[in-house]
């Protein structure tokens, strides 16, 4: 049975946020203030010596803020790593990933709790993290390698896998100040990816490289977790949680809201995001993908086949898509819309080309497409929505990449136990008859 390599026990850290801006003061407040101000400071002064390792808990479980100088970004996380594990961890922006490597890192300490570390660990938190801008690549290499404890045979043995891998060999002898982005993070996930650190922390730092080198990461993460080290992987890429780690940890505000299976944890974390929209979502003021020639489309409402304005399907139930559209001139369209699953892929596209039907819009007014028996699988999707101008040439003018959200329950819908086929099980819900032959024999 594998050991734990990381413990992590009731951790808490507490920040103290700056000050709040003071206006200006009137020459009498200014002389009155000079009087005040050794008491003021003394109280100040112990203040910042002072942090509360457990203060009061609301009736609800939530903390009790007394100092408004004070938040807790951390608060009460528990959980262990076993060898080998690659474990993923998720949640919001603020929601205290980074700051939980950050103290697994050694690079700032707890304000409560207690933190286990068996072995060696190598970092990423930031592109260049630990490199010295003065030095070359070279002894940046060298440098960083001992930083994480390497001996300088250790990394002189890597040295030429680490060159290869970030692929900089023309450039090894030019002080890294004046590396690309792109070269800086190659190097940095080289150098901390092939040192062999018993434990590899990696923040989101493989957003800054292109596709190819993020696959390459990718791939050697992987790796990295086949040879028994342990990986602790941030990332607001599901898909890449999904196809890298084997456990994931959901943080929402500084606490540990769900530990598991990743399918699991994922599911959880949509879920939390997929507020009820009941009531029909205002596109208007919503983020447009890049050029978008004009603002057509203004709402966008869901249905089922009896019209109930709903964001929560049944596997088999009509869906019903209203788009709203507010246009200045007439307009032969084309209108797609496409259906992601909770790694950003599309499951489905629909349009009207594809049954030949004419969309002619002129001033405000809606469109409306019903889709009979959905066969989507149980999960969270969202919708993104396209328009565009057919006549007299086909030309692309408004396009929501996240019109709205819906969650679909795929119950009894083939036939088992509720719920047997969801995250992970593929994309359609395909009924099936099943049969087991006992007696003779089919050749081949």
């Amino acid at each position: 049975m594998a050991e734990s390599v990381i413990e992590v026990e009731d951790l808490s850290k507490c920040y103290r946020i700056g000050a709040k801006e003071e206006s200006n003061k009137t020459f009498r407040e200014v002389f009155v203030d000079a009087f005040r101000a050794p008491v003021r400071n003394f109280i100040r002064l112990r203040d910042l010596t002072k942090f509360e390792a457990n203060p009061p808990h609301g009736t609800d479980g939530s903390i009790k803020v007394q100092n408004s100088d004070i938040i807790w970004a951390l608060r009460d996380v528990f959980f262990e790593v076993k060898e080998g594990e690659v474990l993923g961890i998720i949640g919001r922006n603020g929601a205290g990933k980074s700051t939980l490597l950050k103290i697994l890192s050694r690079i700032t300490e707890p304000t409560a709790g207690d933190v286990r570390l068996y072995g060696r660990v190598s970092s990423l938190l930031e592109v260049g993290t630990g490199f010295h801008p003065e030095l070359t690549g070279r002894e940046n290499i060298f440098l960083n390698g001992a930083i994480l404890g390497m001996r300088k045979g250790e990394i002189a043995r890597k040295f030429d896998e680490i060159v290869s891998f970030a692929e900089i060999e023309k450039f090894l002898d030019t002080p890294v100040k004046r590396y690309s982005s792109g070269m800086y993070v190659r190097l940095a996930f080289a150098v901390a990816a092939h040192l062999e650190p018993e434990i590899m922390v990696v923040d989101e730092v493989l957003a800054v490289g292109d596709v190819q080198f993020q696959k390459k990461c990718l791939g050697k993460m992987q790796a990295v977790g086949k040879e028994g080290r342990t990986v602790l992987f941030v990332s607001h890429n599901m898909a890449a949680i999904s196809r890298l780690c084997n456990r994931a940890l959901l943080l929402e505000a500084g606490q540990c809201v769900s530990i598991g299976s990743v399918s699991d944890v994922i599911a959880t974390y949509l879920r939390e995001r997929n507020v009820s929209q009941l009531s029909c979502v205002d596109l208007r003021p919503a983020p447009r993908w890049d050029k978008n020639p004009e603002r057509i489309i203004t709402w966008i409402s869901l249905h089922r086949g009896d019209g109930e304005e709903t964001n929560h399907f049944l596997t088999g139930e009509n869906m019903i898509v209203r788009i709203g559209f507010e246009a200045e001139r007439p307009i032969s369209a084309y209108c797609q819309v496409n259906f992601l699953n909770y790694l950003g892929d599309r499951v489905m596209v629909i349009q009207n080309e594809h049954t030949a039907t004419s969309l002619n819009l002129s001033g405000k007014g809606y469109i409306e497409c019903v889709l009979p028996d959905i066969r989507l699988l149980s999960g969270d999707y969202t919708i993104m929505v396209e328009l565009g101008r057919l006549f007299p040439f086909k030309e692309w003018l408004d396009c929501i990449p996240e019109a709205t959200r819906f969650q679909v329950d795929i119950g009894t819908y083939l036939g088992g136990l509720p719920g047997t086929a969801g995250i992970g099980h593929g994309t359609v819900a395909q009924k099936s008859l099943w049969k087991a032959h006992a007696n003779g024999d089919y050749q081949v």
